[in-house]
């Protein structure tokens, strides 16, 4: 075979080469393009509604813009924050505090359960696998029950609303508070788990053999490296409690009530006698995401860390 030859055959190889990448590249850009189009559309669609009146949202589909400037507005966005400011504000008071205890309870749990040994530990186990299999459903009644006849915090701390900064619909919030720990308790231990069972039992066990009790072995060395894990249970449950609707709508029971949340204000927003105020109520669903949206750019680094253990 000649040198021409294959210098021919190896330029048709290359070009054929080079012709397959670009078209694979071609392939995988039109992919991923529509898939961030099927995506953003949505969103895009939402934001454009929100800052339409009422007369451009007839006008126009609910992904164009409006026809004209006089079809652009802000003051969905600012009546929407009007409304949700106070139900926000609730949500706060109840959700941050739920997710801190979610995640320092079912750490120790799942260390309990993960990194010591007892009698009786696979069957605890179980039943906080099954507490992750409780529909919220099923507990909506036995729930308004047991806060509204038996327990009645309200009454029962009535001597605390005399004092500054503590108003008696704070009551309704702290119900709230141990509601979602408690049901939020079993799948954050499950997810703390699945991190300890990766952990170096020789270092725990040279650590027992140093003296160490089974608090201080926590404390020193499965809390420091439970941090990343940490962050994916708080941007977890955050999102959880935060969009939660059933639960603020069984205890609460009304948005007139001064302990609302913004989910259940946000369900009545833009109703009224003459129909919907699509506009206004898609400015709400973006104000009540936005603490959502800031707690995944806050922790995203230790979030991919933590997903990756």
């Amino acid at each position: 075979m000649s040198e021409k030859t294959v210098t021919t055959e190896e330029a048709t190889a290359t070009e054929h080469a080079t012709s397959g990448i670009s078209i694979s590249r071609v392939g995988l850009y039109a992919t991923l393009i529509g898939l961030v189009g099927f995506y953003l559309i949505p969103i895009e669609s939402g934001l454009v509604t929100s800052i339409k009146t009422s007369t451009a949202l007839q006008e126009t589909f609910p992904f164009l813009p409006p026809l004209s400037a006089s079809g652009i507005t802000v003051e969905k966005w600012q009546v929407a924050f009007d409304f949700l400011a106070p139900g926000m504000v609730n949500s706060m008071l109840f959700t941050i505090p739920s997710t801190i205890l979610c995640a320092i309870l079912g750490s120790m749990a799942a260390y309990g359960l993960t990194l010591v040994d007892w009698r009786g530990q696979m069957a605890v186990l179980a039943l906080f696998i099954a507490g992750i299999f409780v529909p919220y459903q099923a507990v909506i009644v036995p729930l308004f029950q047991f806060w509204s006849q038996y327990m009645q915090l309200g009454t029962r701390l009535s001597f605390l609303w005399g004092l500054p900064l503590l108003e008696p619909h704070y009551a309704t919030i702290l119900e709230l508070i141990i509601t979602h720990t408690a049901y939020g308790i079993p799948i954050v231990t499950l997810l703390f788990r699945s991190q300890y069972k990766t952990m170096s039992e020789e270092m725990i066990e040279a650590a027992r053999l140093d003296g160490a009790s089974v608090w201080r072995v926590y404390r020193r060395i499965v809390l420091p490296l439970s941090i990343p894990m940490f962050a994916v249970v708080f941007i977890f449950q955050f999102t959880q409690i935060w969009n939660e609707f059933l639960f603020s709508l069984t205890i609460i029971g009304s948005t007139n009530n001064p302990a609302a949340s913004a989910t259940l204000i946000l369900s009545g927003l833009g109703q009224s006698m003459e129909g919907t105020d699509y506009p206004l109520r898609m400015a709400g669903a973006f104000i009540t995401a936005l603490p959502t949206l800031l707690v995944y750019v806050l922790f995203a680094d230790k979030f991919a860390e933590g997903v990756q253990t």
